[in-house]
């Protein structure tokens, strides 16, 4: 199935050109502008978006921001460099502007050109219906209230509850030197909540939340009860917990959102610009073992709806299924065009910016460990004396070492093989090359996260998925307080 793409760009064009009185014949006329230089290639990033935020807490909206954006981002590349200049006005002359300014990294002497522009036809991943205009206002005040009062009923002693909706709504439109021309538009919402519980003098907290690329009709009362009963779930185990234990031990990590672990201990570092550079600790070791058999590791911008899923990234390539490790063997990195061209590869649609005010990376979509052969009772049965992960709290790696810390917030001792008291405090601190040799047993429940994931990169933000099977780790270094 395609999305109709003559419709992508008569929904971008309507944004993007027509009020600006700009046509594609006069784009490919600032391409001519570019390529008086010599130039490998060159294009345009045009933008619009809106978005919007709104708070409870204590049963009042707190705060709330709606804002547009829009702009157009103009870059050139020649050989390893780049020039990339930007603005928010939409407008020939604008464009022109930037497109001299880029002409500083080339040498003279090349011909001007003006490229054919065509589109082609892209994967149907989500709907482009608009979140913010999805629900009356009022409603989406009701979609909160009604949040927090789940919550509140879920257990006495919750004491605070705060509750969170965003939503946007994206037009893009990529212009490329070699005749390419591609649309999307993208929605994305997202809901969330804290509770506060407060018991014996002790309080603790727990966050549930989910989204995806969906309008807000997707966030019905049941999903709303799951959410409150998550947040209110995390944070009663923490108020009984006892302080974790430290030292090497076993390590078990639940399906879904314990992925985060695998995105930033192992997926930053295949990203191509790390590799091409050599700073990555996987650098250089394409058909190695840099991980336990049984381990294949995917990245996917093709699944439906999800929150790292673009139909195109942000250079207009569809993105795709890349196998990164199968099997234990590293067989591939994440690759925009500029790092696949150096690299002599191809792009794996993972070229992908924060907005037109930013130049693209390689970038990680929705990254995962896919499913084995083992029940996951099974892996807990198999634990002696350890410590169940179940949900994780923030972390950060060194990309050059691999060395990673991740708090853990939600965890629980195993002892002869169950699942045991609660514990707090607990961190999981190695090395994600050496961490993926120490996988034995893989569960056969893999499941993705609810939507929640942002990543960042050199001062970028983008929306991101994750999610893995069951897991156990051993020998893996915990920090603890006990």
């Amino acid at each position: 199935m395609s999305i109709d793409q003559d419709s992508l760009l008569r929904t971008a064009e309507q944004h993007l050109l027509t009020p600006y009185n700009l046509s594609t014949p006069q784009l490919s006329g600032v391409f001519g502008e570019m390529f008086g230089h010599r130039l490998d290639a060159a294009d345009l990033y045009f933008q619009f978006a809106r978005s919007e935020a709104w708070s409870l807490e204590e049963g009042i909206v707190k705060s709330g921001s709606f804002n547009i954006e829009q702009g157009v981002g103009v870059r050139a590349v020649s050989g390893e460099k780049t020039a990339f200049a930007y603005s928010d006005e939409i407008s020939l002359p604008a464009l022109l502007g930037a497109a001299r300014a880029t002409r500083a990294i080339a040498a003279h002497g090349g011909s001007g050109r003006a490229p054919l522009l065509t589109g082609r036809g892209v994967p149907a991943l989500y709907a482009g219906a608009d979140p913010l205009v999805s629900l009356p206002d009022a409603d989406k005040v009701s979609l909160l209230e009604r949040l927090e009062q789940f919550a509140r009923a879920a257990d006495p002693r919750v004491t605070q509850v705060m509750a969170h909706i965003a939503g946007s709504w994206e037009t893009v439109l990529i212009v490329r030197s070699d005749g390419h021309l591609a649309a999307d538009v993208r929605p994305l919402s997202r809901v969330s909540v804290t509770v506060i519980l407060e018991a014996n003098g002790k309080r603790e907290q727990g966050s549930a939340g989910g989204g995806g690329r969906f309008d807000y009709g997707y966030f019905d009362d049941t999903v709303l009860k799951e959410y409150a009963r998550l947040a209110v779930h995390q944070a009663a185990i923490n108020l009984t917990a006892r302080p974790a234990p430290a030292g090497e031990m076993t390590v078990v990590l639940g399906n879904g959102w314990p992925g985060i672990l695998l995105h930033e201990a192992i997926g930053h570092g295949l990203e191509g610009d790390f590799n091409r550079k050599g700073s990555s600790a996987f650098s250089g070791r394409i058909g190695q073992r840099v991980a336990a058999k049984g381990v294949t590791v995917v990245d996917d911008g093709t699944l439906p709806d999800r929150r790292g899923s673009l139909s195109v990234d942000d250079e207009g390539n569809p993105t795709q299924r890349t196998v990164l490790i199968e099997d234990g063997i590293l067989v591939g990195y994440l690759q925009d065009t500029l790092n696949a061209r150096l690299m002599k590869v191809a792009p794996t649609g993972n070229g992908r910016r924060e907005s037109y005010a930013h130049m693209p990376l390689p970038r990680m979509t929705n990254t995962t460990m896919q499913a084995g052969d083992k029940d996951p009772r099974e892996i807990i049965a198999s634990v002696k004396k350890g410590l169940y992960a179940a949900n994780f709290g923030g972390g950060q790696v060194d990309i050059t070492s691999g060395k990673f810390v991740f708090s853990a917030a939600e965890a629980y001792l195993i002892e002869n093989g169950k699942i045991g008291a609660p514990v707090k405090g607990a961190t999981l601190i190695g090395n994600g090359p050496d961490v993926l040799t120490r996988v034995s047993m893989i569960g056969n429940d893999l499941a993705l996260d609810p939507g929640v994931g942002t990543c960042g990169k050199e001062g970028q933000s983008v929306p991101v998925g994750v999610g893995q099977p069951t897991l156990r780790i051993d020998g893996l270094t915990v920090g603890g307080t006990g």
